[in-house]
């Protein structure tokens, strides 16, 4: 591309591989690949529901989830080699203070007794709907993150 423009096709991966943090290729099948693009999908879900007008205090609340995602995705994208090296050059690591705050957020809410019934069935609202769909992306994420733990590479 011209005017100093990046191109999103890289052409890199045209081969069947992908690039990880610290040019590391590995198949774009890879467990590793697929947690993190999970999370993305994720962060990109949470995204399209605080468009889809959820409220003020959902919308900050995936703001902030969505903050510490991108965290989760470098670390995901980064081998076990190379995590001493990505924390050295200042990028941050998923920490028990972060998983603590998931874990406050999780008990404000369910002290507000909220009640479910069965199934859920999406598509009340363009927002509801929206979370819908980022809850059920979530526990695929969490699924392909677990995957990888099971490699023994996480």
């Amino acid at each position: 591309m011209s005017d100093g423009l990046v191109s999103i096709a890289t052409k890199t991966g045209d081969a069947g591989t992908t690039g990880l943090m610290y040019n590391r290729r590995v198949p774009k099948s890879h467990p590793r690949v697929e947690a993190y693009g999970a999370v993305d999908e994720l962060n990109a879900a949470m995204g399209a529901a605080r468009a889809a007008g959820a409220g003020a205090f959902v919308a900050n609340h995936l703001l902030t989830i969505q903050q510490d995602l991108i965290v989760l995705m470098g670390e995901l994208a980064t081998t076990d080699d190379d995590l001493p090296r990505y924390v050295r050059d200042g990028y941050k690591v998923v920490t028990a203070e972060l998983t603590g705050r998931l874990d406050g957020l999780v008990r404000e809410i369910e002290s507000q007794q909220i009640t479910f019934d069965g199934w859920a069935l999406p598509g009340a609202s363009a927002a509801s709907a929206a979370l819908d769909v980022a809850r059920t992306t979530c526990r695929r994420a969490e699924r392909r993150v677990c995957a990888l733990r099971e490699t023994g590479k996480l």
